[in-house]
This record gives structure tokens, C-alpha cells and sequence, in this order.
């Protein structure tokens, strides 16, 4: 059963920005010759398609009892209080308010932001900040998830 489901994609400039370094690498290779410039085009153009999209492929997902950010796999029954940051908050906390033991799955091109405490004595990592263009909506569908589970144990 999923309970939420976000893909944070980059912004359609970053798309613009990686078809002008296609362009760039044409030019550069200009001088070359006509095959090696149009190598170049699709060399540098694939490359920086490649690195907007592997960039903009994070997914945040809460599925069953687990919510998936990134790379990270997290039970919800280890996690506390959820706070849904708006942009300014949000800011603070990417920067001065910020724990190098926290996991952060940040993207500076989404403006606003949740935080969860992790409740799990065992795990070091005392809470999770995920960029997010819905907090509030990611708030309950981890708070409902972990009352789910917590049903399920009694």
C-alpha cells in the first residue's frame, strides 16, 4: 500500500543549461571538423543530460510501513515528530541550524522542506531533512504510516 509518492525533478532551465553545453561542446570542437563537432554535440549534450537527470531522479516515497528517500530505507516505527519547513525555515536549517550527522536529501531548487526526528536509539543520525514541494502531505503520510505500523504491533 503507498501512501505517498514524490519525484524531485530538476527545474526546466537546468534542461536549457544542458542543452547549451551540447552546444558549447559543439563549438569547441569546431575547429576539428564537422564529424568531431557533431560528436561533440551529442557527447556533451548526452553527459549533461545525464547529469540533470541522475540529479533530478530522487524519489521520496512512503510505502507500507517505510518511508524511502534517496538511497535510504527508513521503518516509520523510528521516527518522530515530523515538521513540515517553509522556504525561510527550511533555509536555516540547509545551513546554520544544521547537524553533519543529519541525512539531508536536498535540492536547493526546492524551496521548502520536512524534518523528522529519528526516534531509534541505535541509529546515530538524529533526524532526517528532505526537500519536498509538499511537507504537509509528506507529514501525514509518514505519521499515518507509523501509526499503521504501531496497529499493527498491539
Amino acid at each position: 500500500m503507498q501512501h505517498y509518492e514524490e519525484r524531485l525533478t530538476a527545474p526546466r532551465s537546468w534542461w536549457v543549461i544542458a542543452a547549451l553545453i551540447g552546444v558549447a561542446t559543439a563549438l569547441i570542437t569546431l575547429p576539428l571538423g564537422t564529424i568531431p563537432m557533431l560528436g561533440g554535440l551529442v557527447v556533451g549534450g548526452a553527459l549533461a543530460t545525464i547529469a540533470v537527470s541522475a540529479y533530478g531522479s530522487a524519489r521520496i516515497r512512503v510505502v507500507g510501513d517505510t518511508l524511502l528517500a534517496g538511497d535510504a530505507r527508513i521503518p516509520c516505527a523510528a521516527l518522530g515528530t515530523a515538521e513540515a519547513l517553509d522556504a525561510e525555515q527550511a533555509l536555516a536549517w540547509r545551513t546554520h541550524k544544521a547537524d553533519s550527522r543529519a541525512f539531508m536529501l536536498l535540492r536547493g531548487y526546492v524551496p521548502t522542506a520536512l524534518r523528522i526526528e529519528v526516534t531509534d536509539p541505535a541509529d546515530p543520525t538524529p533526524y532526517l531533512y528532505l526537500s519536498t514541494r509538499s511537507p504537509e502531505r509528506l507529514a501525514a503520510a509518514v505519521a499515518a504510516a507509523r501509526a499503521n505500523s504501531g496497529a499493527e504491533r498491539s
